[in-house]
């Protein structure tokens, strides 16, 4: 019988997988959840690969979005369009994405627990197990009940402000914040952002990122991201979307109003022990872009197929070697896609002149199939040489005619 007993702390896309690969191959699986409804503000945008890939039914996916439209700073507008029909951007609200997966994984046998877990207890050898310390939110407890459970390993999924991370001491990163309005708006105005999502960007919107409008099941989600964290600034520059996008969001009523941590890099220590970080908890979220649904989904699942595998399917208990394995296996897969992300958010959004560059480039059909390509599939075609050269030589002159190219 399989006697390893794995706690997964956290049920967004990045716990969730990883219970699930865990409970699927029978190993005994505690899914920690502190909020059962929680809605993550988050543009809620996932990569093609990811609804196949994780077996997502079609009910989860609010618009298919087929067409972008990039605004640089002098609202100069470039159109981004799917030309194949059967390629979309899947729009979702996180509540129903994180909800479906969770709910799957408890199906599939992983025990669902409500609560907060607060304190860890450390083993003082490699085979004693880990106390895990919270207070389960049943129904009738006002303030909870303590309570207390025994694991081998650790998966800490609780995102940006992990408390796992913190009681590892898996040391401290930089973040970005994002704040997002859901906006409902009047029939005619909705159905101008039917498939289409808008990005926009400019010194107004976003110092070092960009903001967004994207669809979703009955309204729009408005928002906005900066590393340079201060109330004061990113409430100035959601009122800059919210400018720039007036005319298109005119009669609109907001409905929430959301604000969350994002990681801007990994952290100092993924691994310590048997304790693993994956998802935000992690920092796998990537520049330039500030996506993390799939990469959350896609690291709970590789941290899992890990453990099931060097444990034998439960049979023995990994080691942090072991476990290290995992961070071995995301770094040689997906480290290059993060470098790169970090150098062109250096290059495109340091100012307003290379913003344009960055939006005028975005206009050109060879690079936008290959953003696309490498969006929805995760995976980088490699261009033929011709057009590689055609790429780069557009990239550079785009640079040049925005000044980008000055120190």
């Amino acid at each position: 019988m399989p006697t390893l007993r794995v706690a997964v702390v956290g049920s967004g896309p990045a716990g969730s997988s990883a219970a699930e690969t865990l409970a699927k191959a029978g190993i005994e699986t505690y899914l920690f959840e502190r909020k059962l409804d929680n809605a993550k503000p988050c543009g809620g945008a996932i990569p093609l690969c990811m609804v196949d890939e994780f077996d997502l039914p079609a009910d989860i996916i609010d618009r298919q979005v087929r067409k972008m439209k990039m605004i640089s700073p002098s609202n100069r507008e470039v159109d981004i369009n799917l030309v194949n029909q059967d390629e979309y951007i899947g729009m979702c609200r996180r509540e129903v994405l994180d909800g479906f997966m969770r709910n799957r994984a408890a199906k599939l046998g992983a025990h669902l627990i409500n609560a907060t877990v607060h304190k860890l207890d450390f083993p003082k050898n490699n085979t004693d197990p880990y106390t895990i310390h919270y207070i389960d939110h049943k129904e009738g407890a006002a303030k909870g009940i303590a309570k207390t459970l025994k694991v081998d390993l650790i998966i800490g999924a609780d995102g940006a402000n992990s408390r796992i991370a913190k009681e590892m001491d898996a040391g401290d990163y930089n973040y970005a914040i994002a704040f997002q309005e859901r906006i409902r708006l009047p029939e005619d105005k909705m159905a101008y952002y039917n498939d289409l999502a808008e990005m926009y960007v400019g010194n107004d919107v976003s110092t070092d990122f960009y903001a967004w409008v994207f669809p979703k099941y009955d309204h729009v989600a408005v928002g906005t991201g900066t590393m340079h964290v201060h109330k004061a600034s990113i409430k100035q520059l959601q009122a800059g979307i919210r400018a720039r996008a007036a005319r298109k969001l005119d009669g609109g009523s907001i409905i929430k109003v959301e604000a969350h941590p994002i990681p801007e890099h990994p952290r100092p220590r993924r691994v310590v022990g048997r304790i693993a970080l994956v998802g935000d908890a992690a920092g796998y979220v990537t520049k330039s872009s500030g996506e993390g649904i799939y990469f959350a989904a896609k690291s709970g699942r590789m941290c899992a197929e890990t453990i099931v595998e060097l444990s034998n399917s439960g049979q023995s208990i990994p080691t942090e070697a072991d476990l290290k394995v995992y961070l071995k296996r995301w770094d040689k897969k997906y480290g290059l896609t993060y470098k790169v992300l970090d150098i062109l958010q250096n290059v495109f959004y340091r100012s307003d002149a290379t913003r344009e560059a960055f939006v005028e480039m975005c206009g050109d059909l060879d690079v936008q199939r290959l953003t696309f390509d490498s969006y929805l599939y995760k995976t980088v075609v490699p261009a033929n040489p011709i057009t590689q050269m055609k790429i780069t030589a557009k990239t550079i002159g785009s640079l040049i005619r925005g000044n980008a190219l000055a120190p």
